[in-house]
């Protein structure tokens, strides 16, 4: 067992580190661009090509996005209860605490702890809550919302024309899938350099504070995972990306929309390096249990 936790961390550690490294050396990063390429071509294609890859019903896919839905609306509902009752702001702190980052940490995690079925069942989980962070995070981040910014999110796409292709049971030609496939495997080593990268550009404030949320966030992700993965009843390898996709610290990109409409953004970034540490510091723990779930 503890061979196997090593040969699932070991990548996930490096690739973080070698981002935090290379940001503290001052290296050149274009951020900006690798973020674009990442999330407009990269990820994009990691779905289409993992998705088309398996023999999967695509009614699974259907069934886990239901599920997806009803943990991330019980995600908003526990996170709210809590920043009422703590009297914390709620466009500060509300998406931050609520959405998971199921995509820098998640999927690298999911596949190599579950191989590419799993990378396919996390990519749907990935998939709902970046249409939630682009959508309701956004929301909550402005102030207000707007459709148009559903449409402009590539994985909606990605995945219609993958599911379109599982349904017909097309055959893609071999130079259309193998294209895919390539570029589409950039994705997660980026993702992780890109969070050890932005991790090392972000500071820890107000430590107290967001030890407590980010204790909330690993608690609420793993007991929301577990109670919504069994009322479904869902089994085996789903469940266990589930609930480690459910269990992952806070995303990111948050920081992002905190610092473009000036919702307290050193907060925001304390929050995320607390919750991202927290959640590496029990990853063996988290990691032991749903690989035996």
């Amino acid at each position: 067992m503890i061979t196997q936790l090593f040969s699932i961390i070991a990548p996930v550690f490096f690739g973080a580190a070698f981002g935090f490294v290379w940001a503290r050396l001052d290296k050149p990063f274009d951020a900006e661009f690798v973020t674009s390429m990442v999330f407009n071509l990269g990820t994009p294609l990691l779905v289409f090509s993992t998705l088309t890859r398996l023999n999967t019903d695509p009614q699974v896919f259907a069934d886990l996005a239901i599920v997806v839905v009803v943990a991330v609306f019980s995600f908003w509902l526990i996170s709210f209860a809590v920043l009422k009752i703590a009297r914390l702001d709620l466009r500060t702190y509300l998406a931050t605490v609520m959405i998971p980052n199921t995509g820098n940490v998640g999927l690298p995690l999911s596949f190599l702890a579950f191989g590419e079925e799993g990378l396919a069942f996390a990519i749907i989980v990935y998939t709902i809550v970046s249409l939630t962070q682009f959508t309701v995070g956004l929301g909550i981040a402005a102030g207000s919302f707007s459709p148009k910014e559903l449409l402009k999110n590539p994985l909606i796409y990605a995945v219609l024309a993958a599911l379109l292709v599982m349904v017909t049971k097309y055959q893609l030609p071999d130079w259309l899938a193998s294209t895919a496939h390539i570029y589409g495997q950039f994705a997660i080593p980026m993702m992780l350099i890109m969070l050890g990268v932005s991790l090392a550009k972000l500071k820890i404030t107000s430590f107290p504070r967001n030890i407590a949320l980010s204790l909330v966030r690993f608690s609420m992700g793993l007991g929301v995972g577990l109670v919504v993965s069994h009322l479904f009843g869902l089994e085996g390898t789903v469940r266990g990306v589930f609930v480690l996709q459910c269990a992952m610290p806070a995303a990111v990109f948050n920081y992002m929309l905190a610092m473009r409409y000036k919702n307290n953004p050193e907060e925001v970034a304390g929050l995320v390096v607390t919750s991202t540490l927290f959640a590496f510091a029990t990853l063996p723990f988290l990691l032991a249990f749903v690989l035996k779930l």
